[in-house]
């Protein structure tokens, strides 16, 4: 792993809203470490998700007053609910993700690269057993469509390649940035924002 990434991951560089990332993830990656299944075993992620509710009790991380009337979208991942006219809620559910440390790391990676759309890690939740981090994310409001030729310009810019359709890679870093289309990159007045973001690290 390039050293830059580790000390993202890791907490060695400074991040935004990283504090409650780093602890969760931290604790969930002490306790997997002496668990015998690997990360491709389609058991894994049920384990670790046991473990991670265990963890969300001990830090008193469980969200409660989630308004599920101000629901605004969602996709495979995640639903997405109206806080206010500055900010929404996002349930995510990490299922494009082989492991809930993987969807972390993303979260902190998506905060070191793109701070004005940084998610902030509210808690957890659950509903019908599935279990929900809830992030809080600055509320963008386009103004106009998405160039994708513009994005591709700022991500070349910052050492990303196009690699198909709306995924790049930093050859440099080895991570990889999927699904960047009009949808996930919105503009207001001209600025790109980078407001749903999926991170693999190679």
């Amino acid at each position: 792993m390039n050293n830059e990434i580790q000390c993202i991951i890791s907490g060695k560089i400074a991040v935004k809203y990283g504090t409650t990332i780093h602890s969760v993830s931290n604790n969930l990656g002490r306790s997997a470490a002496t668990g015998s299944l690997v990360k491709t075993d389609k058991h894994f992620k049920i384990e670790e998700t046991k473990k991670l509710k265990q963890i969300v009790g001990a830090q008193d991380l469980w969200v409660k007053d989630i308004k599920l009337d101000n629901y605004i979208s969602e996709g495979a991942e995640q639903k997405v609910y109206l806080k206010d006219d500055k900010s929404v809620i996002k349930l995510n559910n990490a299922i494009y993700y082989l492991s809930w440390i993987d969807y972390f790391n993303s979260l902190l990676l998506n905060n070191y690269f793109f701070p004005d759309t940084a998610y902030n890690l509210l808690g957890f939740f659950e509903n019908g057993n599935i279990l929900y981090s809830v992030v809080e994310q600055l509320f963008i409001k386009a103004t106009e469509t998405t160039d994708l030729n513009n994005v591709q310009q700022f991500m070349q810019s910052n050492g990303f390649n196009l690699i198909q359709n709306n995924d790049y890679i930093n050859p440099k870093l080895g991570i990889i940035i999927e699904d960047l289309h009009d949808e996930n990159v919105l503009t207001n007045n001209g600025i790109l924002y980078f407001i749903d973001t999926v991170f693999y690290i190679q």
